[in-house]
């Protein structure tokens, strides 16, 4: 299956062209702007099919990052992934950035469980928990960094992301998360069919979805 996978969500915008059948990257175009996703996203796009060789007709999935990360840049995305996906009769996918960044840790780090924290800024931070053979242990959820701090007191994995400066007393995040675009690439591809269509995942504002607190399923540790 050949997936165009986009990422719009931070200060990359990036676009992969994956064989899953072959387990080959065949063209990636990523450019670290900040800001501009949208006058930029469809010439990076371009890019990666001309490196690939392919057409946009060729595409047979569409995988995009979904968030948490930037509000205007994840609506450029995911808006441009499902109508792609429309124009081309078929299937796109949503991301989330958390779950990237735990895969892109398990490729590197296999067996062993991962906590992801994204700095949210006002003392807030993103968090979800994975088991040690990648499946999640927790929702997503917005968490005060003290209930960050309470929750990951009892995590026996390792803690990646942003935010894992400010829960052993650092002032400041590590800076902006970055991630392999092939990585959104391999997980779009992994993702059974019949799923959603892809939408911003929002935990803050008036769109975020309902939050009854965070619980952090126990298994045991392989």
């Amino acid at each position: 299956m050949i997936v165009l996978s986009i990422d719009t969500s931070g200060v990359d915008c990036s676009a992969c062209l994956y064989d899953s059948a072959a387990d080959v990257v065949l063209g990636e175009v990523t450019e670290n702007i900040g800001k501009g996703h949208a006058e930029l996203l469809m010439g990076i796009i371009d890019g990666a099919l001309q490196q690939a060789s392919l057409a946009l007709k060729d595409v047979e999935r569409i995988a995009v990052t979904i968030g948490p990360g930037s509000f205007t840049g994840i609506r450029v995305g995911v808006a441009a992934a499902r109508g792609f996906a429309l124009s081309l009769g078929i299937e796109a996918v949503g991301i989330t950035t958390l779950e990237t960044l735990a895969a892109h840790y398990h490729m590197q780090n296999p067996g062993l469980p991962v906590a992801v924290g994204l700095d949210a800024k006002r003392d807030e931070a993103y968090l979800q928990t994975f088991a040690a053979d990648g499946s999640t242990l927790s929702e997503a959820a917005l968490l005060s960094l003290d209930e960050t701090k309470a929750v990951l007191a009892g995590f026996a994995g390792t803690i990646i992301g942003s935010a894992s400066p400010l829960f052993v007393g650092g002032e400041t995040g590590s800076g902006p998360d970055r991630f392999a675009i092939a990585t959104v690439a391999r997980l779009g591809a992994q993702k059974p069919q019949g799923m959603p269509k892809p939408a911003p995942l929002y935990l803050r504002g008036p769109d975020a979805k309902p939050q009854s607190g965070f619980a952090l399923e126990r298994r045991p540790v392989a």
